[in-house]
């Protein structure tokens, strides 16, 4: 074990914007990551919301790669490599919640104990999320959540308005992510998740590109990290799947740390033999 002053390190961002149909998530999207890379040819969108990102075209030559049902995890996997390999700077996941719909889907149908084969299914899922958080692009992912309405008084009158609830995902998974936005039906976000300090706290706002310049500053206002910093973090992960998350978090370095990662992987395989 070894004690380190801590020190925050340049990293891309992994961000979701989640809120009801109609509320921007696609536009505003496309404007954060504008800002973070400044460049549309440098910009993908995974499109599984029938080409509705097509209608911002006007805005730059940004690419899109269309996913059609199933939309199974390892489709977006791919989707998420295909974007890596082309030297995508920004990757837009719209959406998520696809993925989530074919999870429970295929979870209801698979025959025999409900629990073991929530184990088999949660596998595929959890190697969706590592695809996200290993990627070394910026990733934006949006969420559509459940709708529903209320009755508010508008002019002395009660009208119904369209709210956003319980977004479209799994449980929790809001924690993956370093800044999560709610954007409601005018377009105005507030971040429900935020490890950057820049916007938990803050007013309603709407997302534009200069809020993507803003996370740009905040991502690389730190040290560039190098193998020495994650060499005592391979050796402080107790199993095997703290192992694999933090091999994919940092592609960058799997060939330089082979030799460290193989060694804590037999060490924790023997440990758990002997237990």
């Amino acid at each position: 074990m070894q004690l380190l002053k801590a020190s925050r390190k340049k990293a891309s961002i992994k961000m979701s914007l989640q809120g009801p149909s109609g509320s921007g998530k696609t536009y505003s999207s496309l404007l954060l990551a504008y800002g973070l890379c400044n460049d549309w040819s440098k910009i993908a969108v995974i499109d599984s919301e029938n080409h509705s990102s097509e209608l911002y075209s006007h805005l730059g030559g940004y690419n899109v790669l269309q996913l059609s049902a199933p939309y199974t995890p390892e489709k977006y996997v791919q989707a998420i490599e295909a974007c890596g390999q082309a030297g995508m700077q920004v990757i837009i996941i719209d959406s998520i919640s696809h993925e989530w719909e074919y999870i429970l889907e295929a979870h209801a149908s698979l025959p025999g104990n409900s629990f073991t084969n929530w184990q088999k299914i949660g596998l595929r899922h959890k190697a969706f999320i590592q695809a996200i958080l290993g990627s070394k692009a910026h990733i934006i992912a949006t969420t559509r959540t459940k709708q529903d309405y209320i009755l508010n008084e508008r002019n002395g009158r009660i009208v119904p308005e369209k709210v956003g609830l319980k977004a479209v995902q799994r449980e929790g998974l809001d924690y993956e992510f370093t800044l999560v936005f709610d954007l409601n039906m005018k377009n105005s976000a507030t971040a429900s998740k935020d490890r950057t300090g820049l916007f938990y706290g803050k007013p309603e706002q709407k997302l534009n590109i200069e809020t993507g310049k803003t996370i740009y500053d905040w991502c690389y206002a730190g040290i560039d990290i190098t193998p020495t910093d994650i060499t005592p973090l391979i050796y402080a992960c107790s199993t095997i799947d703290k192992l694999l998350e933090l091999y994919n978090q940092h592609p960058q370095f799997k060939e330089v740390l082979k030799k460290e990662y193989e060694n804590r992987k037999r060490e924790i395989l023997v440990q758990n033999h002997t237990v």
